[in-house]
């Protein structure tokens, strides 16, 4: 009896072992489900709805870019591209693709390493293969799509720029937008474009639109099933789809016209720059920048010859001149001695000083002028202009109050266009050169900054909103490049009137006498731009010819002597009696200004009065 019961108690034992055995294996496995239903259960569910539910974005039709006639300079166009779901792509449907596609190596290798080996989340979603293939190509596809699986295409919209070149810097160019962008940048996503320069980048938010989205279901072989599939799992189609939204359009300031006229004033020389604006409201009619590039070529993927011909090329097709361009303005500077002069005081304009082709301070006469003037007063100095006048005017001045009246006019800080990483150019003071020159500051810096060198800078269109703020009497606008912004329908979003940043601290006397100087290059027998005057429109200007680096007699004449050929510039705005435009033109290296950018710049000059200005008058539009 005693053996029995022993037996009893020890099985006992082992049956509550057992039960607790098979009670915490339980407990770990209501535990585990519990994780994966609960806890996880929405990402499993999500990963499984993956297996046949596809969603796909749907991008927005990108707004058009018009210039201020209405003229459309950038559109889209359809373009079909092909997409692939990694998940359901196999080898066979690699090698059908490339057979009807007839893919070269770049792309075949793009797809394998970009798309097949993609990892995660990316191997459900449709990623881009083939851009913009052609309607024989994509018969082909249609018709053999049952033998590539993970393959559909996609009937999208491609950036369009009919002029080619015209007004490029302007209007930029789109780009696949990077990873790092992906992450940093709101709903964007891989094979996306976004824009990458001039007013494509600065008003990507009102020319891209929003996306859309559609949910739809595929079979295991990635194929599409039918509507009455699509409508019977997901519901109707304006449940699972919400439509994109169209981006504004942009109407520019820009005439294409105008800016047709600036790039042909341009046409002859390997680099340079032109900008043309407004006198009296800041609005920019063009901006050219030699050499340029085609927005079509940069909108798509680069071939390494393409590249090279962009990056390799010594001018610098990339860089915007007008805006980011710093240079050494030249004689088109002497303007700001001669308006300091007159308002502190320090001249009188019937002074005269005596020019005998060289300026003395100390032992030194290392300043030159370009011939003996003789006697000179402000009028003439300006009109002939005459370097040892302005040596003088420099020292009387002096550096801080030079560089107190070039700020008031808007040079040493960007114009405030806010495009393509606009420069401020640079005006120096006696504490920045005490801060960063060897043995700081000495007269001689104040004499170069007198005529425009040593380390005075400017760009193309800080030179011409100086020259406007002194043509229409002291107003200095905010330089603009949009006028207003469209809904697709034409209504009108927003517009931007001209905007006055302030107004200069010039008497009126003092601007008057300097344009009357600035006339008398032009139309004066002795002045510097007298020969490129034409009989019809009185134009007012100033010649530069701004010193890029002395050449030696041993140089000149040599493969490379012409890249340090002295730049030439002509400011100028007309007519005279009442201005209505302001052009620049820089020729970089292209020694006489008088000779090579006065004439340019009249042409444009000339071609508005005579072409456009009559054409926007028959149409009844202000000028």
């Amino acid at each position: 009896m005693i053996g029995s019961g022993s037996q009893d108690i020890g099985f006992g034992k082992r049956s509550h072992y057992l039960v607790a055995v098979v009670s915490v294996f339980f407990f770990l496995l209501g535990a585990r489900l519990f994780h994966l239903q609960v806890i996880e259960g929405a990402e499993y569910q999500r990963k499984a709805e993956n297996n046949f539910i596809h969603r796909v974005v749907l991008s927005p039709v990108r707004g058009l870019i018009k210039d201020r006639n209405g003229r459309v300079l950038v559109h889209n166009r359809p373009s079909y591209n092909v997409y692939i779901i990694p998940r359901f792509f196999t080898e066979s449907a690699f090698d059908n693709l490339k057979r009807h596609l007839g893919l070269d190596d770049e792309q075949i290798n793009y797809i394998d390493n970009k798309i097949i080996k993609a990892q995660g989340e990316k191997r459900f979603f449709s990623l881009l293969a083939v851009r913009d293939i052609g309607r024989d190509e994509l018969a082909k596809l249609e018709t053999n799509m049952h033998q590539m699986p993970g393959v559909r295409v996609v009937s999208e919209t491609r950036r369009v720029y009919p002029h080619g070149p015209l007004a490029a810097h302007v209007l930029g160019y789109l780009n696949e937008v990077s990873g790092s962008e992906i992450e940093r940048l709101k709903g964007y996503r891989p094979g996306d474009k976004i824009g990458r320069y001039g007013v494509e980048r600065r008003w990507e938010f009102y020319l891209r639109g929003i996306p859309g989205m559609e949910s739809f279901v595929v079979n295991a072989s990635g194929q599409r099933k039918d509507e009455n599939v699509q409508n019977k799992l997901l519901g109707p189609l304006s449940k699972r789809r919400e439509d994109a939204r169209p981006g504004y359009h942009l109407v520019l300031t820009i005439d294409a016209d105008v800016q047709k006229s600036a790039e042909r004033a341009l046409r002859w020389h390997d680099s340079g720059a032109a900008v043309v604006l407004e006198a009296k409201t800041g609005r920019v009619l063009a901006m050219a920048s030699k050499p340029s590039f085609d927005p079509n070529v940069l909108s798509g993927r680069l071939s390494q010859e393409q590249a090279r011909a962009l990056y390799d090329n010594p001018y610098n097709p990339m860089l915007d001149k007008v805006l980011q361009g710093s240079y050494f303005p030249g004689s088109t500077y002497k303007v700001i001695p001669a308006i300091a002069a007159l308002e502190e005081r320090l001249v009188d304009t019937s002074e005269e000083l005596f020019c005998k082709k060289y300026h003395e301070y100390g032992k030194r006469s290392a300043f030159r002028c370009t011939k003996m003037h003789g006697p000179m007063d402000l009028y003439r100095a300006i009109v002939q202009s005459c370097n040892i006048y302005f040596y003088h005017m420099a020292e009387r001045v002096g550096m801080d109050r030079m560089a107190r009246y070039a700020r008031d006019f808007g040079l040493g800080t960007p114009s405030g266009l806010g495009l393509n990483s606009e420069q401020g150019g640079f005006i120096p003071t006696k504490a920045w050169y005490n801060k960063n020159m060897p043995g700081g500051f000495r007269i001689g810096h104040t004499l170069n900054s007198g005529v425009g060198q040593g380390n005075v800078t400017v760009t193309p269109l800080q030179l011409a909103v100086l020259f406007s703020t002194i043509a229409n009497g002291g107003k200095l606008y905010l330089p603009q490049i949009v006028e207003r912004i469209e809904s697709t329908d034409g209504e009108v979003v927003q517009e931007f009137p001209p905007q006055i940043r302030r107004r200069v601290q010039v008497s009126q006397k003092t601007l008057r006498l300097i344009r009357e100087a600035l006339s008398g290059v032009v139309n004066h027998p002795l002045g510097t731009a007298h020969e490129a005057r034409v009989n019809d429109i009185e134009v007012a200007g100033k010649t530069g010819t701004a010193q890029v680096r002395k050449i030696g007699k041993a140089r000149r004449g040599g493969k490379e002597w012409r890249r340090f050929m002295d730049h030439a510039w002509f400011a100028a705005y007309a007519p005279v009696g009442d201005p209505e435009i302001v052009v620049v033109v820089l020729v970089e290296h292209g020694g006489s200004a008088a000779k090579v950018a006065a004439p340019e710049a009249i042409k444009i000059i000339r071609h508005y009065f005579k072409q456009i200005k009559p054409r926007r008058q028959q149409k009844g539009d202000s000028i």
